[in-house]
């Protein structure tokens, strides 16, 4: 959530960035919101001042024995004019707040200008993308083949964009998990075994909701939500508390399944493992002092690239320009694997830095000392990685002319085997 101070102190300022990523916030309603409710306040203060000065004359008027009825009745006029206003203030600050909540991020001042992804930077590039000798197949052809991904089942068990994984289909999925995990934890970050459903509150504080909730699966006759990423309730762990500065950063990594509508995306990548409704990832959040909040985004993004590395998948890593960032991120990098059937990179990762925007309206704060008045943290998320899509980006860059797939080294202890063949 926006700072409100920012927008009454440098309203053109906070305007302008959000009009790089082509939202159009409406100033001029805002401020007139923003000076009802303070006029409104400021004018309920001053009925309860009179109150209070009134409410002081009521004894010396007894002690004259002089009649209070009518003070009496002043007071009760001035308290129903002082409620009136106090829930006019109160409905004024719901709109405020609901105009906050339904407003992204601003982007970070050196975030490329761009209305899509043809506006991103590219940053670097790691590992050369496979040259076949043969004509490879995609990875649902060679999920068919060795009947180790199986959408047409579950599309009768539950329906479009789900999948089976059957066999070493299932292992593979399975290894990767583990070799995420323990290659994040051995690096500093504590592992945690999420929830797999919040309610509403933890959804808002890091900024799914009010904005985004046709996107969301929602549990019937409940206020629970299955979680679109274990960044939800990790983040949420620390919801409304004050850490001490020495804690931070906070390190996590989860493994999780993920559930998303992806309403708006009918038509897109509907065969295969790329967009589906339910998907597993593991995921990075951090915790941080925003004066190293930077430093913590590129050390994340680094966290991330070792785990592609370790399993030899080629990647770049793209910087996303103001258009293209996410809802709550002030700055985000996108690793995209190499995937031949697509003949381009394909995005596995995305690492941001929301700044304090997902702090504020989830009251994670910390104290520099004792002394000191608490501050909002710093959030920070990264895949690292989906898995599903790491499956589809071994069994199509690791097949080979025989038919067979190599199993990454990295992985062959978890799988057992370190090749999938007929």
């Amino acid at each position: 959530m926006l700072n409100i101070k920012d927008l009454r102190e440098n309203p053109q300022d906070i305007v302008e960035r959000l009009a790089w990523r082509g939202f159009e916030f409406d100033l001029k309603h805002f401020q007139e919101l923003d000076n009802a409710r303070r006029e409104a306040v400021f004018a309920s203060e001053q009925l309860k001042n009179k109150q209070n000065l009134l409410t002081k004359e009521i004894p010396q008027l007894k002690k004259e024995g002089k009649d209070t009825t009518q003070v009496f009745e002043q007071l009760k006029e001035l308290s129903n004019q002082a409620k009136e206003l106090a829930a006019k203030a109160e409905e004024l600050d719901r709109e405020i707040t609901y105009i906050l909540l339904s407003t992204p991020n601003t982007p970070s001042k050196g975030t490329p200008i761009g209305t899509d992804d043809s506006a991103n930077l590219e940053v670097r590039r790691w590992g050369e993308p496979p040259k076949f000798d043969f004509e490879p197949l995609a990875h649902w052809d060679i999920g068919d083949k060795f009947d180790i991904l199986d959408a047409p089942t579950a599309g009768k068990v539950t329906g479009t964009r789900f999948t089976f994984y059957k066999g070493l289909g299932a292992r593979l999925e399975r290894a990767i998990v583990n070799y995420y995990l323990d290659l994040h934890t051995s690096n500093g970050y504590t592992e945690v075994f999420p929830p797999f459903m919040v309610h509403r509150n933890s959804m808002q504080g890091t900024g799914q909701l009010p904005k985004f909730e046709e996107d969301a699966f929602k549990v019937a006759n409940t206020d629970y939500f299955l979680i679109p990423t274990a960044e939800v309730p990790v983040t949420n762990m620390y919801r409304e508390q004050i850490l001490a500065a020495d804690q931070l950063p906070i390190k996590h990594c989860a493994y999780s399944a993920c559930f998303r509508a992806e309403a708006g995306s009918a038509g897109r990548d509907t065969r295969g493992l790329i967009r589906q409704h339910q998907f597993n990832k593991v995921e990075l959040v951090k915790i941080a002092n925003p004066d190293t909040s930077y430093d913590e985004l590129e050390t994340l993004t680094n966290d991330a690239e070792r785990a592609l590395q370790g399993l030899g998948l080629a990647y770049r890593v793209v910087q996303l320009c103001s258009g293209d960032l996410g809802f709550s991120s002030a700055k985000t990098y996108d690793i995209e694997v190499w995937m031949p059937s697509y003949n381009r990179y394909v995005e596995i990762s995305s690492c941001s830095n929301f700044e304090d925007y997902q702090s504020r309206r989830a009251g994670i704060k910390f104290k520099r000392s004792k002394d000191e008045k608490a501050e909002y943290a710093h959030t920070l998320n990264g895949s690292g990685l989906a898995v599903g899509r790491t499956t589809a980006a071994i069994l199509e860059n690791f097949q080979q002319a025989d038919g067979s797939v190599i199993i990454p080294e990295a992985l062959v202890k978890y799988m057992g085997t370190d090749r999938i063949k007929q």
